[in-house]
């Protein structure tokens, strides 16, 4: 069944704008370096926040689900940008997690990038990996 998210997000100054998400508020913004004051991170920077929060939750969900011995996971999501126009070129997540068993892991990350409606709408703009313990986990 469709699902429609809904974000609402306004001015607020020369460069900062207030995104509000449910009864969340965040704050977008350029570096000074670049005209900004500074207030927030960058869209693009929020669009990593979104394939790692996506990713990680459905990945946190998946261990809960099979009552799997993986903890304090860690996700580094970087971007590569290229153009013009300016757009994402490739995305990468580096996973790190406790676990006595990688395959598992591996596993996990599999179904959580299969899972997450984010990395199922970048992989097709853009390159996207995902590695754990230094290695690719191949995400189909």
């Amino acid at each position: 069944m469709p699902q429609t998210l809904v974000v609402r997000v306004e001015q607020l100054g020369p460069s900062t704008s207030a995104a509000h998400a449910r009864g969340h508020r965040v704050l977008v913004d350029r570096p000074a370096a670049k005209g900004g004051e500074d207030r927030g991170p960058l869209g693009g920077e929020y669009l990593l926040v979104s394939l790692g929060g996506c990713f990680l939750s459905n990945l946190l969900a998946a261990v809960r689900a099979r009552e799997a011995a993986v903890s304090d996971v860690v996700v580094h999501v970087s971007g590569t940008i290229d153009g013009p126009p300016d757009r994402f070129v490739s995305l990468s997540l580096s996973v790190a997690a406790e676990s006595n068993d990688p395959d598992v892991v591996r596993k996990l990350i599999a179904m959580a990038a299969r899972a997450c409606a984010v990395t199922n709408t970048l992989r097709r703009s853009a390159t996207l990996t995902i590695e754990f313990e230094g290695a690719p986990v191949d995400i189909g």
